[in-house]
């Protein structure tokens, strides 16, 4: 299931030669990603880790990055909104997957947070419309 989703997303987006590495973890180990690289001592759904932002980004353009999904918190959260797991879980992949591929909510302005929040609802539809979700 999370490759075939990834591998749709990633076509969507236009990155059909492109690699991408998606973890599922838990939240013992989320816990520890989060305090190590954002310096927050607790889990979170996702973490994303684009190969654009690390050194020499040029020397493998194909290779996006790491997307780390925590199942546990996953879990929680789409009994919280009354959706299914599988749900929950490829929203969070397709969140990790617009990160990698340069989309940002966090650290830039009010205008590139609407635009992340168009695509992905613009994908999630896609993905529900073709029975991917």
């Amino acid at each position: 299931m999370v490759r075939n989703l990834a591998e749709r997303i990633l076509s969507a987006l236009g990155y059909i030669d492109s690699e991408l590495s998606v973890t599922i973890v838990g939240d013992r180990s989320m816990r520890c990603l989060n305090r190590e690289y954002r310096s927050i001592d607790k889990p979170t759904n996702v973490l994303s880790f684009a190969m654009s932002e690390g050194d020499f980004p040029e020397m493998n353009p194909h290779l996006l990055g790491d997307v780390v999904i925590s199942a546990d918190t996953a879990s929680r959260e789409a009994d919280e909104q009354g959706i299914t797991f599988s749900e929950r879980l490829g929203f969070l992949l397709l969140h990790g997957i617009l990160h990698v591929t340069g989309y940002d909510h966090e650290r830039s302005g009010e205008e590139e947070a609407k635009r992340m929040e168009r695509k992905q609802q613009q994908l999630f539809v896609l993905l529900q419309r073709e029975g991917l979700l």
